[in-house]
């Protein structure tokens, strides 16, 4: 397992950071509009990436966590017009990828983004995002999408992987997917969610079944899907990891359950995060483990010393791991 992180460096010295905190591999996107990138802008991106001894292991499409306002593809979840044109452009992204041995990407399938509530006060006075599904507007209006029942939900995520997952597999890319966050029952903002439940994911993995077709596993959201996530979340891990799934882990836990929950730092939530750890050693996953975000804390670098200390935790977390496998 490798330890990586998302966090999107504001100059080179976050880069530096990284690699002098152990951080080997990240995920990070060259800058300005996915849809307008040249196999030469990633090539550029990727050199310099590895200019600081880290590893370009994963890169973002144009389909991210925004509402689908903020998208910059929204036609393939609307069915509009220019969905063909914008799935072709993503293929493309896909074989440029491939090419230079950039070895995933992530991507979500997200009309409403992601709803919370109020953020509450953590350990030393800590914003954490939070969500109470009693404390949000659950007559919120329908986006621009309007109104997408589960059965069609599918049928435009099946069209985009009909066409996309062959090209992953040509160019020897894997296709990492988050999950929705967080659960919301169907029908809110107009909107059945199917990759926000279990079973939803389940499905998703074997809709065009390929080795290069899995998930982005977030494990915080997971959680958010379950109704006692302590006891509930191995079963999860294992189901999606002996598949060979998961290809792609944000490590975050949560304090709470569906509908209700808290984020919080790894080592202070409901799951057990040193034991899903050992899970996922055991089940021979190989791919990054990272941060996805963190508390708001106090002081001068508040997020990049937030993410410092879950590099830490993962740092020895995976050293801790190395050596029972070594015994």
């Amino acid at each position: 397992m490798k330890l990586g992180t998302q966090f999107p460096a504001r100059d080179d010295d976050d880069y530096r950071i990284m690699a002098q905190l152990g951080v080997t591999h990240v995920c990070a996107d060259p800058a300005g509009n996915p849809h307008d990138w040249t196999l030469d802008d990633l090539k550029r991106h990727q050199d310099h990436i590895s200019s600081f001894g880290l590893e370009l292991e994963m890169i973002q499409i144009p389909l991210g966590s925004r509402p689908i306002e903020e998208s910059q593809s929204p036609d393939i979840l609307t069915k509009g017009p220019d969905r063909d044109r914008q799935i072709e452009s993503i293929c493309q992204i896909i074989q440029h990828v491939g090419s230079i041995g950039i070895p995933a990407v992530k991507y979500n399938m997200n009309i409403i983004g992601i709803p919370r509530t109020a953020a509450e006060t953590g350990r030393g006075g800590s914003l954490n995002s939070s969500f109470r599904w009693d404390r949000i507007d659950q007559d919120a209006a329908p986006t621009v999408a309007g109104v997408i029942d589960a059965e069609e939900n599918w049928e435009r995520i099946d069209y985009f992987l009909e066409r996309v997952v062959p090209v992953a597999e040509a160019s020897r890319v894997r296709l990492a997917c988050h999950p929705h966050d967080p659960y919301t029952p169907p029908g809110y903002r107009g909107v059945t969610r199917v990759l926000g439940t279990v079973d939803g994911l389940k499905r998703f993995v074997t809709l065009r079944e390929n080795p290069y077709h899995g998930l982005n596993f977030c494990q915080g959201t997971v959680g958010e899907m379950l109704d006692d996530p302590a006891s509930e979340i191995f079963d999860v891990i294992r189901w999606f990891g002996k598949r060979d799934k998961i290809f792609n882990v944000h490590f975050r836990n949560i304090r709470g359950r569906k509908l209700s929950f808290m984020e919080t730092f790894p080592e202070e939530g409901d799951m057990d995060m040193w034991a899903s750890v050992r899970l996922y050693a055991e089940l021979g996953y190989t791919h990054m483990l990272m941060p996805d975000h963190v508390p708001k804390i106090a002081g001068r670098d508040p997020e990049n010393t937030a993410f410092a200390f879950v590099y830490g935790y993962l740092a020895a977390q995976l050293e801790a791991v190395r050596r029972e496998a070594r015994r």
